[in-house]
């Protein structure tokens, strides 16, 4: 798994907005501290919430994050699965297949 992968607009946002960067991080920490949950769980929630939006990049990028602190893809794909009678089939199946991307770029030599 490539811990250090940033996708190319992320790396634009840190270049042309570091302050915002900055602050957007602060929030992020001090959400983070605050909840209740394992990284791993934190994650899934995350992943899921990611789904609805129908946001591609948070999705794949939860899906590392989530593969990184030891969800496994099985889990992964159940939470693709839930949001079918939540979000809708279009949704779910759109997830699933960033999911199947992101699982196979992890596996690529």
């Amino acid at each position: 798994m490539d811990e250090d992968y940033l996708p190319g607009i992320y790396v634009q946002f840190l270049e042309r907005f570091p302050e915002v960067a900055q602050a957007q991080g602060a929030l992020a920490r001090t959400v983070r501290e605050r909840n209740p949950f394992d990284d791993r769980t934190d994650r899934l929630i995350k992943l899921a919430m990611a789904i609805g939006a129908e946001a591609e990049g948070a999705v794949r990028s939860n899906v590392r994050k989530a593969l990184q602190h030891g969800a496994t893809l099985d889990e992964i794909r159940a939470v693709a699965l839930a949001a079918i009678t939540t979000c809708g089939f279009p949704t779910a199946i759109a997830a699933l297949g960033w999911i199947e991307e992101v699982a196979a770029g992890q596996s690529a030599p």
